[in-house]
C-alpha cells in the first residue's frame, strides 16, 4: 500500500503481494460502507473469540491443567496473571507491526498478526499439562498468551476509524458502536461452544480432551476473518480511502509528541466500560465456578442470555449518541456503572434470579458504554496521527481498564467480599467521568 508521502525520499511501502493483492481486487470495484461494515463486525468477533476461549479456559481449564498443585482459587489467581500478559504485549505488536505496516503494507501486516493471532490460538490446544511436563506447562501458557497479545497489537486495521470518519454528521454514533457489536457476539459464540463441551462430556473427559477443540475452532474462525478483511483491504478503493483520509502509519515518537494529551484521555475516557467489560464476562463466571455449587454450563448459558441483551444495548447506543451526543452517552453510563458498583456485585450471592438481574443489568450499561467507547478513542487526533495514535490509545485504554480487572477483582473478592470488587469498578468509572470533564470536546470533534 503505497503511503500518503511527499515523492521524495522512501521507497514505495506495499510489497509486491501487497500490489498483487490489490490487482486481482480491482475487478471487485468500490467498497460500499456496508462491506466495511461486515468487514468491522467479523474481524472483531474473531479477535473477542480469541480472547473469551481463553478467557474461559483460565476459569474452567488452566487451574486444574497447569496448576494443580495449588488450591483451585491460587490456580485461578495465576491464569489471570497470565490472562494479562496479552494487555501488556498489546502495545510491543503495535509498535512491530506499524513498522510492518509502513514497509510492506496493511494487508501484508494483517496478514502476520491473524496468522499470529489464530496460531497462538491454536496451539494452546495442544498444551500440555503439568503432570506432563511440569512448570513448562505454565511457561508455554504464557509464551502463547504473549503471543496473542502481539497479535492483536499488530490486527489493528484501522477500519473503524474509516467508518468514523464516512460517516454522515448525524450517524457518527451509529458508525462508531458497529465495531463494538464484535465483543458480545464473540462471547456468545465462545460460551455456547464451552457450554456445549461441559454439558455433553464427563468432567474428565472435558479435562482431557473436550476443551481443546474450541481453541482449533479459533484458528477456523481467524482465517475467514482474514479473508473477510483483506477483501477489503486490498481494494484500490480502500486503499484511496486511506490516503485521502490521511489513515497512514505516523512515527510513533511523533504522534505522542504531538497527540501525549489526547492519548491519555483517549485512554481514561472509556475506562468504566472497560473495567465492567471484565466485570460481568470473566470475573463473574470465576466467582460462580470458585464460591458456589452452580454448574458452570448453566452459568455460561446465562452469559449468553444476557450477551443478547448486550448486542441490543450497543445498537441503541448509537441511536441515543446521533440524538444526544456521544459524550451524553458516556457519561451518563459511567454514572450508571459507578451506581451499579455500589450493589450489583452481591447479586452473584442471590441465586438463580440475582446472578441473571446482575447480568443483564450489566450487559445493558456495558452495551451502552462500550458501544460509544472507540469513537472516544480516534475522535481527537489529528489527521496525520490519527491511525498511529487510535492504535496506541486503544491499547493503553485496554492495558489500564481491562487487563488486570479480572486479577484485581476476584483478589478484592476473595479477601474482603464482593463489595470490594464493586468498588473497582467504580473508580473505573470514575476515571470516565474525570476524563470527559478534562475533554469537554471530546465527542463533537
Amino acid at each position: 500500500m503505497t503511503a500518503h508521502i511527499a515523492p521524495t525520499s522512501r521507497a514505495p511501502t506495499s510489497g509486491t503481494a501487497e500490489r498483487d493483492a490489490r490487482a486481482i481486487n480491482a475487478r471487485h470495484g468500490d467498497v460500499a460502507p456496508g462491506e466495511i461494515a461486515i468487514g468491522v463486525i467479523i474481524g472483531r468477533t474473531s479477535e473477542f473469540f480469541d480472547f473469551f476461549v481463553y478467557a474461559i479456559a483460565s476459569v474452567l481449564v488452566f487451574p486444574s491443567l497447569v496448576f494443580p498443585y495449588v488450591d483451585r482459587l491460587t490456580g485461578t489467581v495465576y491464569s489471570f496473571a497470565i490472562f494479562a500478559l496479552a494487555f501488556v504485549a498489546r502495545p510491543l505488536g503495535s509498535l512491530a507491526f506499524l513498522w510492518i505496516d509502513e514497509a510492506m503494507g496493511r494487508g501484508t501486516k494483517l496478514t502476520i498478526a491473524l496468522f499470529l493471532l489464530g496460531g497462538s490460538t491454536a496451539a494452546m490446544a495442544f498444551l500440555p499439562g503439568y503432570e506432563t511436563i511440569g512448570i513448562w506447562s505454565a511457561v508455554l501458557l504464557a509464551l502463547f498468551r504473549l503471543g496473542q497479545g502481539i497479535a492483536l497489537g499488530g490486527a489493528w486495521d484501522g477500519l473503524a476509524s474509516l467508518l468514523a470518519l464516512n460517516a454522515p454528521a448525524n450517524r457518527r454514533g451509529w458508525y462508531a458502536m458497529i465495531p463494538q457489536l464484535g465483543a458480545p457476539l464473540g462471547l456468545m459464540v465462545a460460551s455456547a461452544l464451552f457450554a456445549f463441551f461441559v454439558t455433553t462430556l464427563s468432567t474428565a473427559d472435558f479435562l482431557d480432551w473436550g476443551w481443546r477443540y474450541p481453541f482449533f475452532v479459533a484458528f477456523a474462525i481467524n482465517v475467514v476473518a482474514l479473508f473477510a478483511r483483506l477483501r477489503i483491504v486490498s481494494t484500490p478503493h480502500y486503499a484511496n480511502l486511506f490516503e485521502s483520509r490521511e489513515l497512514q502509519p505516523s512515527r510513533v515518537i511523533d504522534t505522542v509528541r504531538g497527540d501525549w494529551r489526547n492519548i491519555i484521555i483517549g485512554a481514561f475516557a472509556p475506562l468504566a466500560s472497560f473495567a465492567l467489560f471484565h466485570m460481568v464476562t470473566v470475573f463473574p463466571l470465576s466467582w460462580v465456578f470458585l464460591f458456589t455449587d452452580e454448574n458452570p454450563a448453566r452459568f455460561l448459558v446465562i452469559e449468553i442470555i444476557a450477551a443478547a441483551f448486550g448486542v441490543a444495548a450497543v445498537v441503541a447506543s448509537g441511536v441515543i449518541a446521533d440524538r444526544f451526543g456521544r459524550r451524553t452517552v458516556l457519561g451518563a453510563s459511567a454514572a450508571g456503572i459507578a451506581a451499579f458498583s455500589g450493589f450489583a456485585p452481591q447479586l452473584l450471592n442471590g441465586g438463580d434470579a440475582g446472578e441473571l438481574a446482575f447480568m443483564i443489568i450489566g450487559f445493558v450499561l456495558l452495551g451502552l458504554a462500550f458501544g460509544q467507547s472507540s469513537g472516544s478513542v480516534s475522535s481527537n487526533f489529528s489527521s496525520a496521527h490519527r491511525y498511529t495514535g487510535a492504535a496506541l490509545t486503544s491499547d493503553l485504554a485496554w492495558l489500564v481498564g481491562a487487563g488486570f480487572a479480572p486479577l484485581v477483582a476476584l483478589l478484592l473478592a476473595a479477601n474482603f467480599g464482593l463489595l470490594a470488587a464493586g468498588g473497582y469498578l467504580l473508580s473505573g468509572a470514575i476515571g470516565t467521568l474525570v476524563a470527559l470533564g478534562i475533554n469537554k470536546e471530546l465527542a463533537g470533534r
